[in-house]
């Protein structure tokens, strides 16, 4: 295509802007019980009536770290580096709602994490010194392993959603055995996140040998998402 003055106007450039995805480490909530009880929590704070956004029952995990939008070729690496990884499974246990950053001004409400916690820092050790070797910044905040049940967006109903996190607050969701954590990558659309499986750690067996993970790459089911959309 040219222009008025006769000069080559280039529509289309894609090699000047490099896909990004927008990736984070997780573990997975793949025990059908475990999430059942999860969502009855979730739904308890929604009964509140509170200015809340619940996590969609497919996007409920552990997030290990949030990578931010990086280029696709420093995906490839970061999933190396994850199926490069590997433990023998353990046990975690879910107990008890509260929020962050106070109870005085919610902005995450939250399920905990407790179990074989030492085991399930070792990974997340393992995994923050890998990726600061790709030059990754580490975490400046002592890991707090939980489950994001709901964003809080106002201050609407604050008193009931106190109410109902301290009604939960000692309450037992279950347990899940943890075999693989997974880079994911994370598309914005309008209607919320979706999220697919980049790639899995490896399972380390009882003989100390591991056993490796297929090479999983997601689809893309909305790449025109990428755009211009709300986080």
């Amino acid at each position: 295509m040219y222009g008025a003055m006769g000069v080559k106007i280039i529509s289309n450039l894609p090699h000047l802007y490099p896909m990004a995805d927008r990736c984070f480490v997780a573990v997975d909530i793949d025990k059908p019980a475990l999430k059942g009880a999860l969502l009855r929590a979730q739904g308890a704070i929604v009964a509140t009536g509170a200015d809340v956004k619940a996590v969609e029952e497919e996007n409920i995990h552990i997030t290990l770290k949030f990578l931010g939008e990086i280029p696709e070729e420093r995906t490839a690496r970061v999933a190396e580096l994850v199926r490069g990884i590997s433990f023998k499974p353990f046990t975690l246990e879910f107990r008890g709602v509260g929020v962050f950053p106070a109870p005085s001004r919610p902005s995450v409400v939250w399920a905990g994490v407790s179990g074989e916690a030492s085991e399930m820092l070792a990974v997340f050790t393992e995994l923050e010194w890998g990726l600061k070797a790709l030059g990754f910044e580490q975490e400046r905040r002592p890991f707090q392993p939980h489950v994001t049940l709901c964003r809080v967006r106002g201050g609407r109903n604050r008193t009931q959603l106190a109410e109902a996190v301290k009604a939960m607050e000692d309450e037992e969701f279950g347990p899940l055995r943890v075999e693989h954590i997974r880079l994911k990558k994370s598309v914005l659309t309008r209607s919320g996140p979706i999220y697919s499986t980049v790639a899995e750690s490896s399972v380390l067996g009882q003989d100390g040998f591991r056993v490796a993970s297929p090479r999983i790459r997601g689809t893309d089911p909305y790449p025109a998402a990428r755009q211009d959309l709300p986080l």
